[in-house]
């Protein structure tokens, strides 16, 4: 991560990171208690979510379905959260989305051709993997 972790408020252009599909991008790769979710997502999307907002949201994924707790561990304070297989379809329409509108913003900028972007020049980006 490079710079200092920008806060899921206004950054630049307004909200470009929504808390809820940051959680579930964390979760994919298993289970994860607050502090864990927190730290994963500073590194690898380079947003810090405070408390209120991090707890709200895994209470809202909760109610929908899209996570759940792990099976209770000694420790209640670190009670990990886990990715149902509602979440993963969830996120996976949402990666989805965000990859329509990246490939759009890239072709209109014309960076089509380049690197991660599907061209000639460049393979295939992460999240083209997933689609």
């Amino acid at each position: 991560m490079v710079g200092t972790p920008r806060t899921a408020t206004k950054d630049g252009l307004g909200r470009n990171n929504e808390p809820p599909v940051l959680i579930l991008t964390s979760l994919a790769d298993g289970p994860k208690h607050g502090y864990a979710l927190t730290k994963d997502i500073e590194r690898f999307a380079g947003v810090s979510l405070g408390p209120g907002t991090l707890y709200g949201a895994i209470g809202r994924l909760e109610e929908r379905g899209f996570i759940e707790p792990s099976p209770a561990e000694a420790d209640e304070r670190r009670r990990p959260y886990r990715i149902t297989a509602a979440g993963r379809v969830a996120l996976t329409e949402a990666v989805r989305a965000m990859r329509t509108l990246a490939d759009e913003g890239a072709a209109r900028l014309g960076l089509g051709l380049g690197v991660g972007f599907g061209g000639p020049g460049g393979g295939t980006s992460g999240l083209e993997a997933l689609s």
